[in-house]
């Protein structure tokens, strides 16, 4: 994934995928994004398959926090340093102990292993390839116990609707501040399974406005081809259901969750 940046002086410039999440994007996504984790379903799964757990791609704490609260054993990893500061900020405010880990889920290397590790939402489709998603569930292999589970919900997202595009979203002055954002342009490629979105987080204040122009890139996983992956690094999937029907899904099912095991 080729995420861009506005440089000084107006050009682009790659940015990491680590990085997309830093700076305004991270301001701009606490307080503008439309999908929030419901922590009941991984403070379930967590109760019965038992810690310590582990949430990838724990963002600035949610839900992860709240299982915490509520006196659940949770480490956290994310490849956004920004994202971690928040999250170990946040629960310092509200007053909580945990391990928050800066590193990527394809090179995740922590000294532990877990009897539990979940992806909350579709943070899977972040992984921008199948290479970079196969050795994102390698690293879950490597990461749980002989007797652990993991929950990985899966996603597959249409093309954002034209009239969208162009479209500002805004929070509104805020202490003389406002944050806005974007979609410019999309490609939505059904056989390489990627939908790729052109953003603009702005930043408004009395001093000027920042801008930083991103790629968004979405990778998705049909059932079919997220098996086909479990396979090669050694995972089983013990369970996978349609979130709506919990049903077995079909290649064309929108969301899905899939529970996987240790071969």
């Amino acid at each position: 994934m080729v995420d861009l940046t506005r440089a000084p002086g107006g050009s682009l410039s790659p940015v990491h995928p680590a990085d997309f999440y830093s700076g305004i994007v991270v301001d701009a996504y606490a307080e503008l994004k439309s999908f929030r984790s419901d922590p009941g379903p991984y403070a379930e799964f967590v109760t019965r398959h038992g810690g310590p757990a582990l949430e990838l791609g724990c963002g600035a704490g949610e839900p992860m926090l709240d299982l915490c609260a509520a006196g659940l054993q949770v480490d956290g990893v994310d490849s956004s340093l920004d994202m971690v500061q928040r999250c170990r900020q946040e629960a310092e405010r509200r007053g909580l102990v945990v391990e928050v880990h800066h590193q990527r889920m394809e090179e995740l290397a922590l000294e532990r292993r877990y009897a539990s590790i979940y992806l909350a939402g579709p943070t899977f489709t972040l992984l921008a390839d199948n290479e970079t998603a196969r050795r994102g569930l390698a690293a879950v292999h490597a990461h749980l116990a002989e007797d652990g589970a993991a929950l990985v919900p899966l996603w597959i997202p249409g093309p954002t609707p034209p009239e969208q595009l162009g479209v500002t979203r805004s929070t509104g002055e805020v202490a003389g501040t406002e944050l806005r954002y974007t979609p410019l342009t999309e490609t939505y490629d059904q056989e390489r399974r990627t939908r790729t979105t052109s953003c603009r987080y702005e930043r408004l204040t009395p001093d000027g406005t920042e801008v930083a122009d991103r790629r968004w890139v979405v990778h998705w996983h049909t059932p079919s081809s997220f098996r086909g992956l479990c396979d090669d690094v050694g995972l089983e999937i013990m369970e996978i259901v349609g979130d709506d029907t919990n049903q077995p899904p079909s290649d064309t099912t929108a969301s899905s969750t899939a529970t996987l095991r240790r071969r």
